[in-house]
């Protein structure tokens, strides 16, 4: 067995700023992130999406395993084939796989099974998570390590002034499917990323937030 190696801490932040300053400005950031889906269709260079994804990448995994794949689609052809598969699921679920208290949840949201922004937006990031290795290896923590990731793509993509939706249209093989993925990857979530229209709005219930009170509890 290989013995680990350790090397120092790397500095994190100015130490001048207090933790409640810099806190307070990173909320104020973060609290103008929304989930979007009416899209501009100006372009997104793929250096950009590389820089996101990189930025994702940087979070932490059971073991180390960074079992997370992103797969970013620019191409039409491809953007129309993940639309109409996703709007079949879609159609399937609005009338015959959510239950009456599930559909009231989202009525607020105005959601429904049309997905055109997925050919509107410049980008599709389809997430994958491996339940295996390349090579057949365990993986662990599969779920919560990609989970992190993808909440890490979204601060990204909201601090580089870009706008994302997760979207998960249920079930998600036919992505697997489209995109040629190998058998140890299962979809994780698909991300439209790319600008807002100029018409832009969003769901005011969506805006609402918790109290801290209601979300934590100090012991």
């Amino acid at each position: 067995m290989t013995e680990p190696r350790f090397v120092p801490l790397p500095p994190r932040h100015d130490p001048g700023i207090a933790p409640e300053e810099a806190l307070r400005a990173f909320h104020e950031t973060l609290r103008t992130r929304r989930s979007v889906r009416m899209f501009s269709d100006r372009s997104v260079s793929r250096e950009v999406i590389e820089g996101i994804v990189t930025c994702a990448a940087t979070a932490p995994s059971g073991a180390n395993k960074q079992p997370w794949r992103f797969v970013c689609v620019s191409d039409p052809a491809t953007k129309r084939q993940i639309r109409l598969a996703a709007e079949e699921e879609e159609r399937a679920f609005y009338k015959r796989r959510a239950n009456d208290e599930w559909l009231r949840d989202l009525a607020p949201l105005g959601t429904d099974e049309d997905k055109s922004y997925l050919e509107i937006a410049p980008w599709l990031v389809v997430v994958f998570k491996q339940v295996r290795t390349e090579s057949g290896g365990q993986i662990y923590y599969a779920d919560e390590s990609v989970g992190i990731s993808v909440g890490m793509f979204l601060v990204a993509a909201h601090v580089a002034g870009l706008v994302t939706l997760t979207h998960t249209p249920s079930p998600m093989k036919f992505l697997a499917d489209l995109l040629g993925r190998p058998a140890n990857e299962r979809a994780f979530v698909l991300l439209p990323i790319g600008y807002p229209s100029d018409d832009c709005e969003v769901p005011e219930h969506a805006l609402t937030r918790k109290p801290l009170d209601e979300i934590a509890d100090f012991r």
